[in-house]
């Protein structure tokens, strides 16, 4: 039903963006993120209002059954997903992304009209292709469905090249012809280049290419803004493609490698992804009791949590150690690095949740000068983040990353369940330094048993 004007759907649009831009800002800081979430949902709801209020549409009910049964699903798995299963979640929004905008751009293509029309229907069925098969592999990889090691073969550059090549001559006989088949076939050789992408990345490089395929369904959001002369999704398409880029530099920034060596690193060696054995070299390894004393008698202890922290879900639990020190005037702060957990600004929104307060959350840049004259650092369950390796071993897969430099506390404190090494794949050469004390077990069992020796002092 057309009962908007122009000028009302114009005005409409422009506040939904202006929505999506202030929805951006405010997930910039955990501070504002469930306010800028709050916005950002406020400004879909007014997109798809105007759409049905400002369009001809056909099959309206087929449309708000759709409706219906996508929020049937997506509101129960939305509440009930894990903090350490968010990265999947979003590899997942990310697919559904992508492959919705390819087959748009399928449906559209009787409609083309031109030969940059045919363009950007051609970029969206390829790079849709590609972050949804892309998008289904990082999630395989994350939720173990598969090996989370790099997949390589013999000449899997050369296919990969291919491949490439093939989709850029299938895209140009789209172009010039507009064929149905030309646009089958791309789509069928995205989906193919989409898991050759992903298949060689492993460890901790996963999430980095989750974010790169986030901005890949941004961008094709933004070509289906042009293939439909819908603004909004033009503007919505390129703001996440943009802070997908953005973010996606960033991290491989705090992993001190560039995005090709990510993607393409497993051919030279450098993934990340090395060997899962379980290190038999003596360790010193400590009691619950041990470590409340030494935690007890501190002046400043400086917390780096980790992946360990949330499949644990010790937050709340570390929350009230922390609190507990604090209550015999020791000096408490989180050390956090950018790529701590599985995505940046896990452990922020982890310990949001436990009510840290956000002024003893410091960054890595903030925290590393502080730990020459700390006394005590309580690592759970992180382990790559300081790693000395980034520093001393050239030859190590994550040298160059920038990492929380804890070797330089006093002493270090290390919750581990086990000896086997963290997401990259390499052994901690700080786990056998005479400062570093071991505790073995789940995070928040040990945690609790820490927090009960400490009260009892």
């Amino acid at each position: 039903m057309n009962v908007l004007s122009p000028e009302w759907t114009a005005g409409l649009y422009l506040l939904a963006a202006v929505c999506f831009i202030l929805a951006l800002k405010g997930l910039s800081s955990p501070k504002s993120a469930r306010r800028g979430n709050l916005i950002g949902a406020v400004g879909a709801v007014i997109a798809m209002a105007v759409v049905f209020l400002s369009t001809e549409l056909d099959n309206i009910p087929l449309i708000l059954a759709t409706i219906v049964v996508g929020s049937a699903i997506a509101a129960p798995v939305s509440r009930r997903v894990k903090m350490t299963q968010m990265p999947q979640l979003v590899a997942l929004f990310n697919g559904v992304g992508g492959g919705a905008a390819a087959i748009v751009a399928l449906l559209e293509l009787a409609h083309v009209d031109g030969p940059w029309s045919g363009l950007a229907v051609a970029f969206t069925i390829l790079v849709g292709a590609v972050s949804f098969s892309g998008s289904c592999i990082t999630f395989a990889k994350l939720q173990e469905l598969m090996t989370t090691r790099p997949v390589t073969f013999p000449g899997q550059q050369v296919v990969m090249g291919l491949v490439l090549l093939a989709a850029l001559a299938s895209g140009a006989w789209l172009v010039v012809s507009g064929d149905f088949i030309a646009a089958i076939i791309l789509l069928a050789l995205g989906l193919l280049g989409g898991v050759l992408l992903v298949l060689p990345v492993g460890g901790a490089d996963v999430p980095i290419v989750i974010s790169l395929l986030n901005a890949f369904t941004g961008l094709t959001v933004a070509a289906s803004g042009l293939v439909l002369g819908n603004v909004l999704l033009l503007v919505a398409g390129t703001l996440v493609g943009a802070s997908g880029t953005i973010l996606t530099r960033a991290m491989a920034s705090a992993m001190g490698r560039s995005v090709s060596g990510i993607i393409f690193g497993a051919f030279k060696g450098g993934s990340t992804a090395g060997s899962t054995a379980v290190s038999d070299r003596p360790v010193k390894s400590g009691s619950a009791e041990d470590i409340a004393i030494l935690l007890g008698y501190a002046q400043r202890v400086i917390v780096v949590p980790g992946y360990g922290l949330a499949v644990a879900q010790a937050q709340h639990t570390m929350a009230e150690l922390a609190t507990t020190l604090e209550g015999k005037g020791i000096e408490v702060v989180f050390g956090i690095h950018p790529v701590a957990g599985r995505m940046p600004g896990h452990m922020n929104v982890l310990l949001a949740e436990a009510n840290v307060p956000y002024e003893v959350l410091q960054e890595m840049d903030e925290v590393n000068p502080k730990f020459k004259t700390t006394d005590v650092v309580l690592v759970v369950g992180a382990n790559d983040v300081v790693n000395p390796a980034a520093k001393t071993s050239p030859g190590s897969p994550i040298y160059g990353m920038p990492i929380l430099e804890v070797s330089s506390a006093s002493q270090v404190v290390f919750l581990k369940r086990s000896m086997r090494p963290g997401f990259a794949g390499i052994e901690n050469e700080l786990l056998f330094e005479p400062t570093t004390t071991l505790l073995f077990g789940d995070a928040k069992e040990s945690l609790t048993k820490v927090l009960s020796a400490v009260k009892a002092l």
